[in-house]
């Protein structure tokens, strides 16, 4: 038996290149087998399967690969559940997930309708819960209605009044001589001061209705950490290694700014504000991922290459578009394939007003006026050469 050296490896995956295998396979190939003590025998049958196995991954000439992936995606898709995870011990802290998740991918929407962030810690913050408490507070948004008793109005001298709570201020290390500085633009052109563990604004308003707004304003006014960042969690990391804070909200611009913060790993499920920070890329790779853990969930098996075609598909312009009437369904050339979609009278409608051309090149068009579809043998065209046949025949006689 003899051991795979370095040389015999390398004239194996050369020989594997010259076969049509990619680089960047080779490339795994070679990092995974380097380390391993194989025979010469094992090599060749590890190779030989890696090729049998790439060339059935390949599509065949033809293959409906977009038919495929829509029904690869949607028949599990009609598995899912609809209910959304709560996170235990966390009132209000859900995540959307199962069918309406996907439908939000696909859709590509906006807004998610529940915004989430994992944000993770450089060392030393991720090492202890008091360190990765420290960042939590620095992100977590506070607003006034949580660290006070009651905003008060007091009537004869037309002041508000706002009874803090000293421990709260004090748990989320809020220093409360700073408040008065946060709380200056509501002053007007009256005075702001301290009083104990109350803050007195006057701002020169003798109007009920206007100091009313004033103090809902108040109430609402962010004292400190992030904006849009609801509440955050600390939690371990399911591999018990690390502390991470998991969100209800997402700011990805306005954390990746605080220092500890992770941000080659921190990631939200907010789409367009990652395509937006990061590029269409990073983008394209968060709905593979993101479909592919809401799959995951919902314990379906879906190759991702369904998912890739879908993904490519809604990035392929450079900003994500939605599989629907409103991106690229909506934005096919075909009259008859936007017809057969959505809203069919407004696109023949329209289609006749502009005088637009049905070249029938697709295959809704096909199907609807009774053609051969244009894929598999239906792409194929097939000529007989008749005067090359009678020439066969003709010699065929001759040599009987």
């Amino acid at each position: 038996m003899v051991k795979v050296t370095q040389k015999i490896l390398k004239d194996r995956l050369n020989e594997l290149k010259e076969d049509g295998i990619p680089e960047d396979l080779i490339e795994k190939i070679r990092t995974r087998v380097k380390d391993e003590e194989l025979e010469e025998e094992q090599l060749e049958y590890l190779l030989n399967k890696i090729y049998i196995n790439y060339h059935n991954a390949l599509v065949e000439t033809n293959e409906p690969v977009g038919t495929v992936a829509a029904q690869s995606i949607g028949e599990p898709g009609t598995q899912m559940t609809l209910r959304t995870f709560h996170y235990a011990g966390v009132e209000e802290f859900s995540v959307t997930q199962g069918l309406p998740r996907l439908i939000e991918i696909v859709d590509a929407r906006r807004f998610p309708s529940t915004p989430q962030q994992t944000i993770y810690l450089e060392p030393p913050y991720n090492q202890s819960e008091e360190k990765a408490l420290e960042i939590h507070n620095l992100i977590e948004q506070i607003r006034f209605e949580q660290i006070t008793h009651d905003i008060d109005l007091d009537f004869v001298n037309w002041t508000i009044i706002i009874n803090l709570i000293p421990e709260i201020c004090e748990k989320k290390n809020i220093d409360i001589d700073a408040i008065p500085e946060i709380l200056k633009r509501y002053k007007k052109k009256g005075t702001i001061k301290r009083e104990g563990n109350s803050i007195i604004i006057d701002p020169g308003i003798e109007d009920l209705q206007s100091l009313q707004k004033l103090r809902e304003k108040i109430l609402k006014k962010v004292v400190k950490g992030v904006r849009g960042i609801n509440r955050g969690l600390l939690t371990l990391t399911d591999d018990q290694k690390e502390w991470v804070i998991k969100t209800e909200g997402t700011n990805m611009h306005g954390v990746v700014q605080i220092e500890g913060v992770d941000i080659t790993r921190t990631i939200s499920n907010h789409i367009h504000e990652i395509e937006k920070l990061y590029g269409i890329e990073a983008a394209r790779k968060m709905i593979i991922n993101e479909a592919q853990r809401v799959l995951d969930q919902q314990g379906l098996d879906v190759d991702i290459r369904h998912l890739l075609i879908l993904s490519d598909l809604m990035c392929v312009e450079g900003s994500i578009q939605s599989i629907g009437r409103h991106g690229i369904s909506g934005s096919k050339t075909s009259v008859f394939a936007r017809a057969a979609f959505e809203v069919t009278v407004n696109q023949l409608l329209d289609a006749g007003l502009y005088g637009e051309e049905e070249r029938l090149l697709g295959i809704p068009e096909n199907v609807i006026i009774g053609q051969v579809v244009p894929m598999g043998t239906g792409r194929v065209k097939i000529s007989f050469d008749l005067d090359a046949n009678l020439e066969i025949l003709k010699n065929k006689n001759l040599g009987n």
